[in-house]
């Protein structure tokens, strides 16, 4: 009997071997991006603070007081308590679908839901609370995967949002690929890709700037601005338009520079309901965010994937002349991300190759003092006593030496 059932799956394994080279070049593997949608009404009342939990796609990181928020990608933020910096701990999760970005001021933090701006008050770390939410005033912020097929027809437009995608290997028919691109060439070209002690302090991948009484929050094209003079009650006010895939955004004195896969834009708010253009930088076309600091913007260029460029490397631009900021030098680098500057040293997430750190005191000619390597790094924040990384579900913290920096914590996030 045991001999019997061996030849049956001898011979069913033939079969599906036979199956595979009658393909005739018919059937390939491609990669299938699946929607992943909830209800209007879930989404509208899906904010909600609940116990710690493991992350599961780590995204940008915000330091305010005592404490740290980790985004985990359009899910919500995690909130930790970093009162002993040696010993960081999750204190709970704020539950906000579609989240990518937060920003804080006095108690109040500002985070997007999708193309919703919700407002909370964190005044009391333990007992967070909805203060309110602003309906359809941001552009959605769900990046488009790299996919064969986008199963987006049976979507429900006026009953659904789109979170997300989750992409999978699937085996089909040539043919219904090379019919399925033509049509679907069109849609994805039109997708979108995309020190006041009171506020608190971003990344440099960061999407949302505090600067004042005005939250500036920038999507692929537009600054969207709020007055949030009344901290609970923010006012949308007109939106500026502001250039192409624009990705980050920093302040600078009077100024915004905006990094985007085209170039740095910079923007003067001395008037600061209405940012008006000053001058911009191009470097042709790769993933961007941009620090400031004196009379240079530091800029790290990522190539690759969806970036476009093919080398990566960091652009020193000279912005002493501010109408007309010109390339001083680059480095070359692996595949950046963020970065950060605190007096003359400079921080580079350098993905997969580590955290680079130099000193910056003479551009033209960095120095490094240390590479930290096997570890992968995403974003920093420079605060005034340690030095906040996070990459790949891990968040580090380094306390500063003269000409160096040594690990004070990790904390594992997952």
């Amino acid at each position: 009997m045991k001999k019997n059932l061996l030849l049956l799956l001898f011979v069913a394994s033939l079969g599906l071997v036979s199956c595979e080279k009658s393909d005739d070049g018919k059937y390939a593997d491609y990669l299938v991006a699946k929607p992943l949608t909830i209800s209007k009404s879930e989404f509208k009342n899906s904010v909600d603070v609940v116990a710690p939990a493991p992350i599961k796609e780590s995204g940008k990181i915000y330091a305010y007081r005592d404490y740290i928020f980790v985004n985990d990608k359009y899910r919500g933020v995690h909130v930790i308590d970093n009162s002993d910096p040696s010993a960081p701990k999750k204190i709970s999760f704020i539950k906000i679908a579609g989240n990518v970005d937060i920003s804080i001021k006095d108690g109040y933090l500002y985070a997007d839901s999708l193309m919703d701006l919700v407002v909370l008050d964190i005044s009391d770390i333990t007992h967070i609370k909805i203060v309110t939410r602003l309906d359809n005033v941001l552009r959605d912020n769900v990046v488009w995967p790299a996919a064969d097929f986008y199963e987006y027809d049976g979507l429900d437009y006026d009953n659904e949002v789109l979170l997300g995608w989750e992409t999978v290997t699937e085996r089909r028919l040539v043919t219904e690929f090379e019919e399925r691109f033509t049509v679907d060439g069109e849609f994805f070209a039109n997708a979108e890709t995309v020190s006041d002690a009171s506020v608190g302090q971003g990344g440099s991948l960061a999407r949302f700037k505090i600067v004042g009484d005005y939250l500036y929050a920038v999507d692929s094209h537009t600054i969207n601005v709020f007055n949030i003079q009344d901290l609970e009650a923010p006012q949308d006010m007109e939106d500026v338009y502001a250039g192409f895939d624009i990705e980050t955004i920093f302040n600078r004195d009077q100024y915004l520079f905006l990094g985007s896969m085209r170039g740095m834009y910079i923007y003067d708010i001395s008037s600061p309901a209405t940012p008006t253009f000053v001058s911009e930088f191009q470097h042709g076309t790769a993933c961007d965010p941009v620090v400031v600091d004196g009379d240079y913007a530091f800029v790290t260029l990522r190539g690759g994937n969806r970036c476009g460029a093919t080398e990566s490397g960091l652009f020193i631009v000279d912005i002493s002349d501010i109408a007309n900021p010109e390339l001083t030098i680059s480095y070359s680098l692996d595949g950046p991300y963020g970065l950060g500057v605190k007096g003359d040293k400079l921080f580079v997430c350098d993905g997969d190759s580590g955290l680079k750190v130099y000193d910056k005191s003479n551009v033209e000619d960095l120095v490094s003092l240390n590479h930290f390597k096997d570890i992968n790094t995403f974003d920093v924040i420079p605060l005034e006593n340690s030095l906040l990384m996070v990459g790949e579900d891990v968040l580090y913290q380094y306390e500063y030496l003269e000409d160096d920096i040594k690990l004070i914590s990790t904390l594992e996030l997952d």
